[in-house]
């Protein structure tokens, strides 16, 4: 029923105009303005529904992971625009002093947006 099915991913923040300056200013994404919230436009034509919910709360989990090809330079220009990086030191993830976590699979780096789900930059091994 759904094998060829375009999903549309979607989550909830308490601030679209917060979320909109974010993931258009900060992050360089087409944002597109709904009545009922608003679409990211990502890539390959994959598109991502943000809602306002009243009584929202952040996800505690990453909601979206946007594949690099360099996380060090992909957190330093982060960074620039003003991102604040997680910084984790328990097992089984450690993050370095740039907060990125680096395994042989995989290197990763998560941030929030500003209603506080998780984001990351996903660098995967070659």
């Amino acid at each position: 029923m759904f094998k060829n099915a375009k999903v549309v991913p979607s989550f909830s923040v308490n601030d679209t105009q917060k979320a909109k300056k974010f993931y258009h200013e900060t992050l360089d994404l087409n944002v597109k303005e709904q009545p009922e919230g608003l679409e990211l436009q990502i890539a390959g034509g994959t598109r991502v529904f943000v809602y306002p919910k009243q009584n929202h709360e952040p996800a505690s989990f990453t909601i979206l992971n946007f594949p690099v090809n360099n996380i060090d330079q992909a957190v330093d220009e982060l960074k620039q625009r003003g991102v604040r990086f997680e910084h984790y030191d328990s097992e089984p993830i450690k993050t370095d002093e740039k907060g990125i976590c680096r395994t042989e699979g995989a290197s990763i780096a998560w941030f929030k947006d500003p209603a506080g789900n998780i984001l990351s930059v996903l660098e995967e091994a070659a």
